[in-house]
């Protein structure tokens, strides 16, 4: 084997058509041997080359006679000194940070330890057995594919529908999918689940974490798995078990295909990505790679003891953004995934630990400033879920422009004021319209929320509206995991029932749900399988179960099947509706006082507007709002004024009918506003919660009936001949 020195850049394995660099940034090793294994399933490796040089704290060899499909690990040399941070162990294989393909996913084994499990001393014991017939090994790739004329959707923000799914649960189900395509990248690609996707409006899928994981030792003892993926292994390595048994592709591959085939459905990607912490844990956790190379510069420790470490995602350690290198590898995982895989975007979890200097959460740190200044990253969707476990860390509303975040605040407000909560009128009328509270103040758009009611973590919509409390001791942790404060309300009887009148409320709490949902100001996100009906039987932390009770079943009942048809009319309702894809905030008056235009108008039962009196009934449970199509001070793409039509939204979350009167009242100052003087107008129903068939078409200033705990939108429009039409309240 020819040894020459090659380059420290890039790092990784690198193909370039002749051999292969191999570069590994280490700044406390003392020696660093390149490990080649004969197959994946090789016990031992067949040859040692060691890295014979080093340039800026980066070991390097070119190998001439290397090819892409070559499997390889680490073995580095250093001081073992857990007290001090040192975590040196050459009998251990380790994992190419930069490596772009796990040939090989590990075998639990007690060698997979730096340290002899059960000794006296812990993690402060050495271990000399080695781990190379258990260890994750990497693989060369050639980056080389055909893209086609691939094109990027580039939906813009205020035009987004965002659907979170996992790669494996969409699809694993579908009776339409081929079996050897189910619970695949090709699966969840593939024309049945595309076609869903463009009939609830999808612009954009979230993938949950694809970042080749590691199922923790205690889930496989226990049968399980973690699912969810939230235990990232390496960054740049899409996860093998999501690719196609016995394709002659390997998944970096079927991964670009799966991309090229969603962005050609004007699809976008957009990745979960997990960069605050690791799969090798705590100090007790196993050395699978960035402890072994380097556990000073790699992860946050603790200034007075280095034994330990920081931990502010709850999972044992936190990542070092402040070292340069682990912010180089971040930066070059991110346009990684953007340049080579086409990538739309990325959604950051516990996205505050990674904006952690020192101890606070600091909105200038280094992540923030590279992340602004990047020509790559800064032009891709970036979303923050704007939290971690870290005092401190609630951070909704803080992260600076160019971010997007999930509102925590949205998704707690919604809930609570339909499962009938007082006092929350003022606060949902401002999570309706963009949360202006949280983003207007660092110049950010309405688009910055990501609006959602459920995610992958915590009830599914289904069971939000079936369990008043978690059932989660499917998880064997004696029902102590998962959120305990999740605002739901079981509509009258806990968990599965037969009584028609509490599965009737269920099916209409539902539909306000995601009514609201398509109907408010932002960036709605639909989690995945909720249209379908999708249930946990209330477990609200299924991270664990890689099963049928996380795979999205598509089988549904006749209410399942009637809340799905109305999922798509209300998404078609947002996608056809200008107003509802404001890119600004409303200001609650444009123009002049004397000219009494509003772009929004909030309303009472009697069709008068809400004075400051009227905010502050703490017991009142409704609400109605005018959104004015005709003010929405914006333009379109070809620089016309952009005029929609106005929408009414009247929502009843009390226990009995409310009597609307709709506007305009002749008695009051709005009845002047532009959108009432044209002639021969009507308010049209767009669509109900109640599920009550009710007339298209209602005379201004006549009565409705908005049924107990219901939602009900109307267009502002013309007349017409053809549809039902009343000028009285339904009974």
């Amino acid at each position: 084997m020819r040894v020459l020195p090659g380059k420290p850049y890039p790092l990784g394995a690198t193909w370039d058509g002749l051999g292969v660099n191999f570069a590994i940034f280490s700044e406390n090793a003392s020696r660093v041997e390149l490990c080649f294994f004969d197959s994946p399933g090789s016990r031992v490796e067949s040859h040692r080359v060691i890295m014979p040089e080093y340039t800026n704290q980066v070991w390097h060899v070119y190998l001439k006679d290397v090819q892409p499909g070559q499997v390889y690990g680490y073995r580095v040399y250093g001081p073992n000194n857990p007290k001090e941070g040192f975590r040196f162990n050459p009998y251990k294989i380790l994992v190419d940070p930069y490596a772009k393909l796990i040939a090989r996913p590990l075998v639990w084994h007690e060698s997979l330890y730096g340290y002899t499990i059960g000794h006296k001393d812990k993690d402060l014991s050495f271990d000399k057995r080695d781990s190379a017939p258990y260890a994750p090994l990497c693989a060369v790739v050639d980056d080389a594919f055909t893209w086609s004329n691939d094109v990027r959707p580039n939906t813009p923000w205020h035009k987004t529908v965002i659907y979170e799914a996992h790669v494996k649960g969409l699809s694993k189900l579908h009776p339409l999918i081929p079996a050897e395509l189910q619970g695949t990248y090709m699966g969840l690609a593939s024309e049945p689940v595309i076609r869903h996707l463009k009939n609830l409006g999808v612009t954009a899928i979230e993938l949950m974490p694809i970042h080749h994981r590691v199922d923790d030792h205690r889930l496989v003892s226990a049968g399980m798995a973690n699912y969810w993926g939230y235990n990232t292994l390496s960054f740049f390595a899409p996860d093998i078990r999501y690719s196609r048994p016995g394709s002659s592709l390997n998944a970096v591959q079927e991964f670009k295909m799966m991309v090229r085939t969603l962005h050609a459905a004007g699809i976008e990607v957009i990745l979960d990505v997990v960069y605050n912490h690791t799969a090798e844990g705590s100090e007790l956790g196993p050395t699978l790679s960035f402890r072994g190379i380097d556990n000073l510069c790699y992860y946050r420790t603790q200034l007075d003891e280095r034994r330990y470490y920081m931990d502010y995602t709850g999972c044992g350690n936190t990542l070092n953004m402040i070292h340069p290198n682990v912010l180089q590898l971040i930066m070059d995982s991110l346009r990684y995934w953007v340049e080579e895989m086409h990538v739309d975007g990325f959604r950051f979890d516990l996205a505050s630990a990674l904006a952690r200097e020192l101890y606070d959460v600091d909105k200038l740190s280094a992540f923030f400033d590279v992340i602004q200044q990047d020509p790559v990253i800064s032009r891709v969707k970036l979303i923050a879920e704007p939290w971690d476990l870290g005092m401190g860390g609630y951070q909704v509303g803080n992260f600076p422009v160019l971010w997007t975040e999930w509102n925590g605040k949205y998704r707690d407000t919604i809930r609570r004021f339909w499962r009938g909560d007082a006092g929350e009128l003022g606060e949902m009328a401002t999570r309706l319209t963009g949360s202006s509270d949280l983003y207007e103040h660092s110049g950010r758009s309405p688009h910055a929320s990501i609006n959602f009611v459920t995610a992958h973590d915590g009830f599914t919509l289904n069971d939000l509206v079936s369990y008043n409390h978690k059932h989660n001791l499917a998880n064997l942790e004696n029902n102590r995991d998962g959120e305990e404060h999740n605002n739901s309300w079981n509509c009258g009887v806990e968990g599965v029932t037969s009584d028609e009148d509490v599965i009737a409320v269920r099916l209409r709490q539902r539909k306000n749900f995601i009514a609201t949902l398509m109907l408010s100001i932002g960036v709605p996100m639909i989690s995945g399988g909720d249209e379908l009906g999708r249930t946990q039987s209330g477990n609200n932390n299924a991270y664990c179960h890689d099963s049928e009770l996380s795979w999205t079943h598509w089988d549904m009942d006749d209410n399942d099947k009637e809340f799905l048809r109305f999922v798509k009319t209300i998404a078609s309702i947002r996608k056809s509706q200008p107003v509802l894809q404001r890119r600004r905030f409303f200001r609650g008056r444009v123009g002049s006082v004397a000219e009494n235009i509003r772009d929004v108008i909030w309303l009472n039962a009697d069709g008068s507007e809400m004075t400051q009196a009227d905010w502050q009934q703490s017991d009142r449970r409704y609400l109605g709002v005018i959104y004015d199509g005709k003010e929405i001070d914006d333009f379109d793409e070809e620089g016309n004024l952009l005029v929609g039509s106005s929408l009414l939204i009247l929502m009843n979350a009390f226990w009995k009918d409310i009597e609307f009167t709709l506007p305009p009242r002749e008695t009051e100052s709005y009845a002047r506003s532009s959108i009432f003087l044209a002639d021969n107008l009507c308010w049209k129903l767009l669509a109900e919660t109640s599920g009550n068939l009710s007339p298209s078409c209602w005379e201004l200033s006549s009565n409705f009936l908005l049924e107990a705990r219901s939602l009900a939108v109307f267009e502002l429009g013309a007349k017409d001949e053809n549809l039902p039409y009343s000028s009285e309240f339904i009974h």
